[in-house]
């Protein structure tokens, strides 16, 4: 795991600066994630793992799936990582964007696991909350855990936040016993 973090690292920096010089920080990310699906689909990885396809036929496959949907300076990338041979970095890549961008936004991640899902509304609600609190841009990333049985449970670096029906109930049940 190591090494593929290591390995990434400067792909992902060059990625990063090179969408930073020409003011496409969003339009990379989504390039990334979109290559990321890519290169991950099923049929698509089978033939980036097939020995007996070139890497030109490779680079043409994706070129060609990706079309006009990325910048010529993507598509540079994407002929960078099949030279290389590092197309596996990818997700790893992606991830460590994302993180560059999150923290050149002066951003922080936020691990939200609610009881039920979170309407668009609610989420942008809970998301401004957390900006004035934390100071910085958040960006949240939700699942449900009906064990809550309500409210929220929030994850911001080492800080949680405990707003579920669950854990009111087990802070309670503490108070009682003390």
């Amino acid at each position: 795991m190591a090494e593929i973090v290591t390995v990434a690292r400067p792909y992902a920096e060059a990625a990063f600066k090179l969408a930073k010089e020409l003011n496409q920080l969003d339009a990379w990310s989504d390039a990334l994630r979109l290559l990321v699906t890519v290169v991950e689909h099923e049929e698509v990885a089978r033939v980036i793992d097939n020995p007996n396809v070139s890497a030109p036929q490779i680079e043409s496959l994706l070129q060609g799936i990706v079309g006009e949907q990325v910048s010529v300076e993507v598509k540079n990338f994407i002929s960078i990582l099949v030279s290389n041979k590092r197309l596996n970095l990818l997700p790893e890549v992606a991830r460590q964007y994302a993180q560059l961008k999150l923290d050149a936004e002066n951003g922080v991640d936020a691990a939200v696991v609610s009881a039920f899902p979170l309407s668009d509304a609610q989420l942008n609600e809970l998301s401004a909350q957390l900006v004035k609190r934390f100071g910085r841009q958040i960006r949240a990333q939700v699942t449900v855990d009906p064990e809550l049985l309500g409210g929220v449970k929030i994850t911001v670096g080492d800080q949680v936040i405990d707003a579920s029906v669950r854990g009111k109930l087990q802070a309670m049940a503490y108070g009682l016993k003390s």
